[in-house]
């Protein structure tokens, strides 16, 4: 019983759960308002954070899945295709459609207690497009330019719009301004990943848009991404609290700077390696100091995303302490 769990938590990537709190944190921080009852938002983020777990987990299922033979050429994969094999390919189709439907009942009684009807329809959009991204024969993933654009959709957008509205009805220009630079700090963080696979990518002929790019311009992209993306939320946050007459909270802000800066480093070093790839004569060699480095993405996500998760925090407390 215990394998069974551990195998299921595996496949449905429990590491996003650090990633889906920054959603909900991020939503809450620009939605909620110090009129709303204790209990009443206590009980909204409980039932907003189990929504976008699970439908993360079911997303990262089915990606698991659709993935499976692919994955089983990659060495670092290997856990993920032990767990999708122990647990049963079988039975994880059932999961999959017990999970969607006890998510969408209760998605629907969220909607019927909020009287929110975007609520649903964000969370129909998102689960649907997350799942054609991995499942053929959509498969989005392998479809060049429609790929980042579906990415950006379900992991930065839309679950940040989801939680966002289930605390408020209106719309702040500053919190749209702050979930654009999500987005392409989202997709920009995602590059090296999509570098890390290019290889196997290309060989099992995926066309990802860096496998369409190439690795120079892919590499090149996600610095452009990143920076733009971390200018934007900084702004964002720094007009927020100007208006909200908290200007002095915009020194918290150079955390951003900081953490960008140095994984803009890592990124500048896989561009350089892909330039060299280009023309070295040893390709192997340097291929492999690629797939190494990026391999270490993970942590750079982590760095930035639970830095915007922060600055999150400190504008959550604005509104409730000062």
């Amino acid at each position: 019983m215990l394998k069974t769990i551990e195998s299921l938590a595996t496949i449905s990537r429990a590491e996003f759960l650090l990633p889906n709190l920054g959603s909900l944190i991020m939503g809450l921080a620009w939605g909620a308002t110090p009129s709303t009852n204790i209990r009443d938002l206590v009980v909204m983020i409980i039932l907003s954070f189990t929504i976008i777990n699970v439908s993360s987990a079911i997303g990262a299922q089915a990606n698991t899945f659709s993935d499976r033979e692919l994955d089983s050429k990659d060495e670092r994969k290997k856990q993920l295709v032990e767990a999708t094999n122990s647990f049963g390919v079988n039975r994880l189709k059932k999961v999959l459609i017990i999970e969607f439907a006890l998510t969408l009942i209760l998605v629907f009684l969220f909607m019927s207690i909020q009287q929110k009807p975007i609520l649903l329809i964000l969370w129909i959009v998102g689960i649907c497009l997350g799942c054609v991204y991995s499942l053929p024969p959509i498969r989005l993933k392998s479809r060049s330019w429609l790929a980042p654009i579906s990415l950006i959709l379900v992991l930065a957008v839309f679950p940040v719009l989801f939680a966002y509205y289930t605390f408020t009805d209106e719309m702040n220009p500053f919190f749209l301004l702050s979930l654009t630079g999500l987005a392409l700090t989202v997709y920009g963080v995602i590059i090296p990943t999509e570098i890390r696979d290019y290889f196997g990518d290309k060989a099992m002929d995926i066309e990802t848009m860096t496998v369409r790019l190439g690795l120079v311009k892919a590499s090149l992209l996600g610095i452009v991404l990143l920076a733009t993306g971390a200018i934007l939320t900084a702004t964002a946050f720094f007009l927020e609290w100007t208006y909200g007459l908290h200007s002095w909270l915009s020194v918290f802000l150079l955390a951003i700077p900081v953490t960008v800066i140095f994984v803009l480093g890592k990124f500048k070093k896989l561009h350089s390696l892909s330039k060299e790839l280009a023309s070295s004569k040893n390709q192997a060699s340097v291929a492999e100091d690629i797939v190494s480095l990026s391999a270490d993405n993970p942590k750079w996500i982590m760095l930035v995303t639970q830095t915007y998760s922060i600055m999150s925090i400190i504008l959550l407390m604005s509104k409730f302490l000062l």
